[in-house]
């Protein structure tokens, strides 16, 4: 078991790695063309609204009601049982899809208005931000579309996970930064504004994914024609499941949604800002916990299937053991290399040193909090392949209002920085709450071997920080340099950094038994 799932992570990992790096060529080309102004904070916050229901209706809540479900029915051995349930659950997620996504063009004035209303009052008052409420209007018309598409796609990529083929859901994104950056490579410069054409290639990737997906569908025999289901007992059980955890695991997007309605009563530029600091942030989360979590929610649901508790709780701590080997050194590096970071990635162009200084503050915000959110990513499956969704949304309602309030009280000391520290600390109380629930039921509870196991790893981690802060130029000797050199150096800390980490780690103990599990 314990082979399959370090092989499954390597895959995924492997494949994501493909994707997040493409992501940032993504983000660098988008930064050359439009730097951290108002043209960038309309088509980020245009992007961000789909992705947030993406979250919903797809790759969050859906995907955590349906794998179980699916899990159950592919462990009978009846194929035709197994398609049975996946034609319905398809056909009536469409619909709905299909009507919210109809709804969100026609009404994308009414859904900016929604979530920019600093924008909006000063379109009603005819103040400077008003062209930043049409613009957002009309680009939220081209992109919304998306959320259709990217449904099935995660849709395919849940049966076909839960069939153990995880390479294609995890390369699948790939075509998304593709289509982004053709676009603006192509398109873009045609065009008088230039973000139209980014929001075109959001559309194009979308349906590019969908596409890419249905061979590997059809080579599983699980291609099947929709059908509306809402009753279908199978449907019944993933619509209960999925109906509390709409709210419950997406709780750190309802997080960044609302923290871009503060940001647009903020200074032009603090939704870039905390965009670009936050895509640095999702490249280690989506290598490392996202991977992860992918690999271990079907190997918990069939755990939960066979009533093999024990084998239940040696997955769990294997998902937290990767995380921290991996989140630790990922965690400090963001915060330690923040600005070389920024610089070496977004620096040309339109984006400037100051936007890189205002980045980086809030990046070191968000990094402060990328264990915790890692964590969150392991800790929520052990809920949802039990199917227990109702839990998680007490403890995401908490998070919720945590944010609120630390959002209330940093962004008004703060500004944008203290919408990313109010991010941070309500993913701490997240993974508190998750990790007390499973500790309480005796589903999961920290071995003394993990506890050893982690302080091994933050003196790694001490050790990986004092090096890199022992050799780091001055901010002015960066700025200085030419992008080569900056990249020389970067890569050079980075490789200094994990050598530093891995060495010590060995030295203190860490062997590969540690990343076994006992099943």
């Amino acid at each position: 078991m314990s082979k399959r799932l370090l092989r499954s992570g390597l895959i995924v990992s492997a494949m994501t790695l493909v994707s997040r790096v493409l992501g940032l060529v993504r983000d660098v080309v988008v930064a050359n063309l439009m730097g951290a102004g108002a043209a960038a904070d309309v088509f980020f916050f245009a992007n961000k609204i789909p992705n947030f229901l993406r979250r919903l209706f797809a790759e969050g809540a859906f995907s955590q009601a349906f794998v179980p479900v699916l899990t159950e029915y592919h462990a009978t051995g009846d194929m035709d049982k197994t398609r049975q349930l996946i034609a319905k659950a398809s056909g009536t997620l469409g619909v709905l899809v299909s009507i919210v996504t109809l709804l969100g063009i026609l009404g994308s004035g009414a859904v900016t208005a929604l979530f920019g209303a600093g924008w909006f009052i000063d379109w009603l008052n005819d103040g400077p931000a008003a062209p930043k409420f049409e613009l957002a209007s009309l680009l939220l018309k081209i992109t919304f579309p998306y959320l259709w598409f990217i449904t099935f796609v995660a849709l395919s990529g849940a049966i076909l996970n839960t069939l153990g083929k995880f390479a294609v859901s995890s390369f699948t994104p790939v075509f998304l930064n593709v289509a982004i950056i053709g676009c603006a490579w192509f398109l873009s410069p045609q065009l008088a504004q230039p973000e139209i054409g980014l929001a075109i290639g959001v559309f194009l990737g979308g349906l590019i994914q969908f596409l890419f997906q249905i061979p590997f569908l059809i080579k599983e025999g699980a291609l099947v024609r929709p059908q509306w289901g809402w009753n279908d007992p199978g449907v019944t059980k993933i619509r209960t499941l999925m109906i509390p955890a709409l709210f419950g695991v997406s709780v750190s997007q309802i997080n960044l949604l609302f923290d871009t309605f503060i940001a647009s009563f903020l200074a032009t530029g603090s939704i870039s800002w905390l965009y670009y600091s936050d895509r640095l942030l999702e490249f280690p989360l989506g290598l490392f916990g996202i991977a992860i979590a992918t690999v271990i929610l079907p190997a918990l649901s069939r755990k939960h299937v066979e009533k093999t508790s024990g084998q239940f709780a040696s997955t769990m701590d294997w998902g937290v053991r990767m995380v921290l080997l991996l989140g630790i050194p990922a965690m400090l590096g963001l915060m330690v290399l923040a600005k070389p970071m920024l610089m070496v990635l977004f620096m040309r162009g339109e984006f400037t040193p100051n936007d890189v200084q205002q980045a980086s503050m809030s990046l070191l915000a968000y990094a402060s909090g990328l264990l915790n959110f890692m964590l969150i990513k392991v800790l929520a499956p052990g809920y949802y392949a039990r199917q227990d969704t109702k839990t998680p949304v007490r403890f995401g309602i908490i998070a919720m209002i945590t944010n609120m309030f630390f959002n209330a009280i940093f962004a008004y000391f703060y500004g944008y920085v203290g919408l990313a520290m109010a991010t941070a600390l309500s993913a701490f109380v997240n993974a508190a709450l998750l990790y007390r629930g499973l500790h309480i039921a005796n589903v999961y509870r920290v071995t003394k071997t993990t506890l050893m196991f982690v302080a091994r790893l933050a003196i790694g981690g001490v050790a990986m920080v004092a090096a890199l802060l022992c050799l780091m130029p001055a901010m002015s000797e960066w700025l200085s340099w030419s992008l080569s050199h900056r990249v020389m150096w970067l890569s050079g800390l980075i490789a200094v950094g994990a050598s530093v980490y891995l060495v010590i780690v060995m030295i203190l103990g860490i062997r590969p038994h540690h990343l076994r599990t006992d099943s």
